[in-house]
């Protein structure tokens, strides 16, 4: 852990913080993805075109995208309840099944019957992914459809300690839904912390800004490598949202993070081979 001077990152405080989830109440907002893998090995081509035939041994179903969010928080021990949009269809039906499972209420998921619900089902074989297939659409929702995923949030807001918006860029979360979901949640007192996809000025007004260093560079237009680096790309985004706190995720070189004053702490990671 980078900077262990800090008091900020004293063990014991971050120690109370991960305790302090089993009295919180979150709601999550963002696009749900169901990620499915099929695992098996490989000992033969096919004979039809020069592909790896993978004999499937295990198979698995998870909640990705913002259900993935939803899943560590519930882990956590987080009370957190779930606003997001699916389509009327078997995969969408498995999104509130999971929920279900997960203790999570459903009740802000919006069905519909114009867009599929998104999946992604992954082919790994030996530790090695070997093809991705994704069923969705990125199609921007209707009016009629924000006005529904509003009034499923306003619902849930009351008695809420934070939100984090998830956008994935699959046409929940555009510039002007994203404008009155943080205006919502601000009207109501609440910290709103966005991991962003969209143009910058949307997200006037979060809390905390979470993109990882690809993301960061776009929002902000300036690239690492011009002067003043990543420093000057947090001013940016900083400003962007008005002054909020700003955590850049950086891959294997761990994350920095920018308080509400400027103040900057970086923080290492333990690299890992991964495959997805």
């Amino acid at each position: 852990m980078g900077n262990p001077g800090n008091p900020r990152l004293d063990e014991q405080r971050l120690e109370k913080l991960i305790d302090g989830f089993a009295r919180t109440r979150l709601v999550v907002v963002g696009d749900v993805v169901l990620d499915e893998y099929l695992g098996g090995e490989v000992d033969r081509m096919s004979p039809e075109a020069p592909v790896p035939v993978v004999r499937v041994q295990s198979e698995s179903v998870v909640l990705g995208g913002a259900g993935n969010v939803v899943r560590n928080l519930v882990a956590l021990g987080a009370q957190c309840e779930f606003s997001s949009m699916i389509g009327c269809d078997s995969d969408g039906d498995r999104v509130l099944s999971l929920l279900e499972e997960l203790g999570v209420d459903a009740g802000g998921v919006v069905r519909s019957a114009d867009r599929p619900t998104t999946r992604k089902p992954r082919v790994v074989a030996r530790g090695q992914q070997i093809v991705r297939v994704d069923r969705e659409t990125e199609a921007p929702i209707s009016s009629a459809e924000t006005r529904k995923l509003l009034v499923g949030l306003e619902d849930r807001l009351t008695g809420a300690h934070g939100a984090v918006l998830e956008d994935y860029g699959k046409g929940l979360l555009v510039p002007a839904s994203i404008r009155k979901l943080i205006a919502t949640c601000k009207s109501a007192g609440i910290s709103v912390a966005v991991d962003p996809k969209s143009e910058l000025h949307a997200y006037k007004g979060a809390s905390l800004l979470k993109p990882n260093l690809r993301e960061a560079e776009q929002l902000a237009g300036v690239c690492p490598g011009e002067s003043g680096g990543l420093d000057r790309i947090a001013q940016k985004l900083r400003q962007g949202i008005g002054g909020g706190d700003l955590v850049i995720t950086r891959g294997g070189e761990g994350m920095s993070v920018f308080d509400g004053e400027g103040s900057r702490c970086d923080i290492s990671t333990i690299r890992q081979e991964v495959f997805d």
